[in-house]
């Protein structure tokens, strides 16, 4: 089966044509489903994946012979994860591995939820090839944190993954479950995190080779003195050295002595413990080191005025991308104290708090450190429009298009970004309705191939040139999906597909 590139490869100038007018907002109901029923695949695949769906071709979506049709429309990210969770009984395997599977979104992006009960007959009814492990993603927080406790044993089964994390009366009550697969899970994950436990069952079975299993246990689970007295008097170990520095059990007399190694990415490691000792903490806040300096700068242990004294750097020129929250809030009065603080980092961390109040997201919003301002902007629902287009004009890294996906990302005006050297920022023309046809013209022949398509759409593009562009191998696509083409101009097109 072609895959997606695949078939947008094969797809002809009519084909691409075509699957732009699948886009067009302005392409009425009977235009779609004809396009539905007749497309060539690229144009029903991008009708089903790429757009929000008026109700009766939905229907017509769900009732589509062709299974690839279907998962295509498992995989929509813009309609309504309800509407994608009818397919949870489809007949194919294909689609529902696609349900499952979920949209494909930018690495980070968080994931609308399938409704609590499409995830329970899923987890029940589905076999592991199906769900592929990336069911998660697509679960609700509220599931996540009922799973454990949840009158479905199936589903008791998925909360047990989260073992060491259970609260001990959780952890008793799935020892002794009625149901015996869950009680057998409930004890693997008791035995396998007691064993982690247990220095010397991690000594002897730690690898002697470098390999995933290896680290992971250097960096996680409890280590016996042997184990950490071979890697402490080992001068090749730098590499492990560095590993356990971050070993939650290490004990205080190897945190001192890490804290002095020669290996500055060690000293880095170790400056972030929370259980660094006062002097470790004095010593390290005048590292050599600018990178250990601002771990220590971080510490939870220091105060304002001790973080201030410290010599450090923050970098601006990281990346400041969403990832998903944590399941549990964090205390409001955490997160206040981390928006009142003196350090660009701590700040960062308040800025992604997605409940910050009023007050606490306009200070931050005029933040001067452009980390703050953008994960403001990436995280924050209310990120007022202002914020929103400084940080996208500000900031180039990873993620910089999800900020005009937010919900109060201004259109007006942004005609004045016409000549900007950034064509990422030239671009933004193409969102404002007011955008001279003089220059939607003139963008559609810009040096940027991006820049050039987002123009193509643009609804104040001259008539004349719209035409044109139907017949640009490169363009039509964009130029198909305008919302100012003449319907008469869809209909014809539409009117080529053979039935």
């Amino acid at each position: 089966m072609p895959t997606p590139e695949e078939i947008w490869e094969a797809a002809d100038l009519p084909a691409r044509r075509l699957a732009g007018v699948a886009l067009n907002p302005s392409s009425p109901q009977d235009v779609l489903l004809r396009l539905l029923a007749d497309g060539p695949p690229a144009v029903r695949m991008v009708l089903c994946r790429d757009r929000i769906l008026p109700d009766a071709v939905v229907e017509a979506v769900l009732e589509h012979p062709d299974t690839r049709t279907r998962s295509f429309f498992a995989r929509n990210p813009h309609v309504d994860p309800a509407q994608r969770a009818r397919l949870v009984d489809d007949p194919e395997w294909f689609v529902r591995a696609h349900l499952a599977e979920g949209p494909k979104l930018p690495f980070g992006r968080v994931c609308r939820p399938l409704p609590d009960e499409v995830v329970v007959r899923m987890i029940t009814t589905y076999d592991n090839d199906s769900l592929m492990g990336a069911l998660y993603r697509q679960i609700s927080t509220a599931l996540l944190l009922s799973m454990p406790t949840h009158p479905v044993a199936e589903v008791r089964r998925w909360g047990i993954g989260r073992w060491d994390e259970l609260p001990a009366e959780i952890q008793a009550a799935l020892l002794a479950d009625p149901d015996e697969d869950v009680r057998e899970s409930a004890r693997s994950s008791a035995r396998r995190y007691a064993q982690s436990q247990d220095p010397a069952w991690v000594e002897r079975e730690l690898p002697d080779w470098p390999c995933h299993a290896r680290w992971d246990m250097l960096m996680h689970q409890a280590l016996s003195r042997t184990v950490l007295d071979n890697i402490l008097t080992d001068p090749g170990a730098r590499e492990e050295r560095r590993a356990i520095a971050g070993n939650p059990g290490l004990p205080a007399d190897v945190v001192v002595l890490l804290a002095g190694d020669p290996d500055p990415s060690v000293r880095e490691r170790i400056a972030y413990r929370a259980d660094l000792g006062p002097v470790e903490r004095r010593a390290l806040a005048v590292d050599p080191d600018p990178e250990v300096r601002l771990a220590l700068s971080v510490h939870p242990e220091l105060s304002e005025r001790e973080r201030a004294s410290i010599d450090y750097e923050v970098p601006v020129d990281g990346s400041f991308r969403a990832w998903p929250g944590p399941l549990v809030p964090r205390d409001p009065r955490h997160v206040r104290r981390d928006a009142n603080s003196g350090h660009p980092l701590i700040r960062r961390r308040a800025a992604e708090d997605r409940a910050l109040p009023p007050d606490l997201l306009e200070r931050l919003a005029a933040d001067e450190d452009l980390g703050v301002r953008v994960l403001l902007a990436q995280y924050h629902p209310d990120a007022p429009a202002p914020l929103l287009l400084r940080s996208f004009i500000e900031y180039t890294g990873h993620e910089r298009a999800h900020l005009t996906t937010r919900p109060n990302f201004p259109t007006a005006g942004l005609a004045a970004f016409a000549d900007h050297e950034d064509p990422e920022v030239r671009a933004l023309a193409a969102r404002d309705p007011h955008t001279a046809p003089a220059t939607v013209e003139r963008l559609t022949r810009d040096p940027d191939p991006a820049v050039r398509a987002a123009l193509a759409r643009h609804p104040n593009l001259p008539r004349a040139r719209l035409a044109e562009l139907l017949d640009d191998e490169e363009l039509a696509h964009a130029a198909a999906a305008n919302p100012a083409l003449d319907p008469k101009v869809i209909h014809r097109l539409v009117a080529t597909v053979a039935p």
